[in-house]
């Protein structure tokens, strides 16, 4: 049994990862902003560095000392009410997160970390490449006002995207040697409440509903939670640094000589 940390863990694919990983035997201590019944342990807002210390430290408590996986779900979408909770969320509360909680996945025979990152990576512009630069320097506070500048939720969250995944891959290499591994999931559409909410926005909605993959389908929060299954397992002992799309397609349909 492995005891695996979960952020994210209220709603959506965190919720299915919690019940999958539980269905399979391993103890799970979930965070999110509210306790719910169901796997929520830990309370704490990972949009902010206060909150996410706070987790890092209850986190370490609850397991004391010793993980075995970290997986990351939480994240905001496009339809967040600011920029800046976009990078705190998307991009910060995943690396101050992780690192804080590093130390104690060294003892773990399979370690793994695993980020839920987005299709939305790829889409990177040039005129956001010095938001994500403040994001790799670690300047919070640059890194927001630069979004705000942007004025766009859609570049801060491709922005964002973008910028965890990359950190993810470089993390993957700086810690292989201690026996932990790193990758990161790229979901496409899948059927959650932030991709509901996506849907009902007035600005966007009937593109998002009219953005299809090939499949003909979205995703559901399972098939996200296989993946998962599938990257903390000794199935995937030699995948490392690796970014796998789960997404009917679309990444395929958008660049499919980039690869």
């Amino acid at each position: 049994m492995a005891s695996i940390a979960v952020t994210g863990s209220a709603s959506g694919i965190g919720a299915e990862v919690c019940k999958m990983l539980e269905s399979e035997g391993h103890s799970i201590i979930g965070i999110d902003r509210n306790i719910d019944q169901k796997h929520t342990r830990i309370a704490a807002d990972l949009s902010n560095s206060t909150g996410r210390q706070l987790a890092v430290q209850e986190v370490s408590r609850l397991c004391e000392g010793s993980l075995d996986g970290i997986i990351c779900c939480a994240g905001v979408g496009v339809t967040a009410p600011s920029t800046s909770l976009i990078v705190g969320v998307n991009y910060f509360g995943v690396t101050e997160f992780i690192d804080g909680l590093t130390s104690s996945l060294t003892k773990a025979s399979n370690a793994s970390i695993v980020i839920i990152g987005s299709v939305a990576a790829t889409h990177q512009q040039q005129e956001t490449a010095e938001l994500a630069e403040a994001m790799f320097a670690g300047e919070e506070e640059k890194a927001n006002l630069i979004a705000e500048t942007l004025g766009s939720t859609h570049l801060a969250y491709a922005a964002s995207k973008y910028a965890v995944t990359a950190w993810a891959r470089k993390l993957s290499i700086s810690i292989a040697k201690q026996g932990i591994r790193v990758n990161v999931i790229a979901p496409g559409a899948v059927e959650t409440p932030l991709h509901q909410a996506s849907k009902e926005d007035p600005r966007f909605g009937e593109a998002v509903k009219n953005f299809v993959a090939p499949l003909g389908r979205n995703g559901q929060p399972e098939e996200i939670a296989n993946a998962v299954s599938f990257l903390v397992s000794e199935k995937a002992s030699f995948v490392n640094g690796s970014v796998l799309f789960v997404d009917g397609g679309m990444d395929a349909m958008m660049r499919s000589n980039k690869f």
